[in-house]
């Protein structure tokens, strides 16, 4: 089901994202819920969770057990 709030989120996406993070989950999760839900409804929780992890991932890169901003994890490289 679709996440109104940060606060609805699964307490492992808390517990481990920093707010931004969290915004970026619900985000696309929400949107791949709605995108996927019509098409493939039983697989719609599974394919919304891959898409909001993936979407966190473009943005933010685990260091050790910390995400942070791409930007600002040690050596990360800026394109272009």
């Amino acid at each position: 089901m679709p996440y109104a709030f940060n606060d609805d989120l699964p307490q492992s996406v808390r517990r481990r994202l920093p707010a931004h993070a969290q915004d970026i989950f619900r985000n696309a999760f929400n949107h791949a819920w709605e995108a996927y839900g019509g098409s493939e409804p039983d697989r719609v929780e599974e394919i919304a969770h891959r898409v909001a992890w993936a979407a966190v991932k473009k943005r933010y890169r685990k260091v050790g057990s910390s995400w942070v901003p791409r930007e600002f994890a040690l050596g990360a490289v800026k394109t272009p």
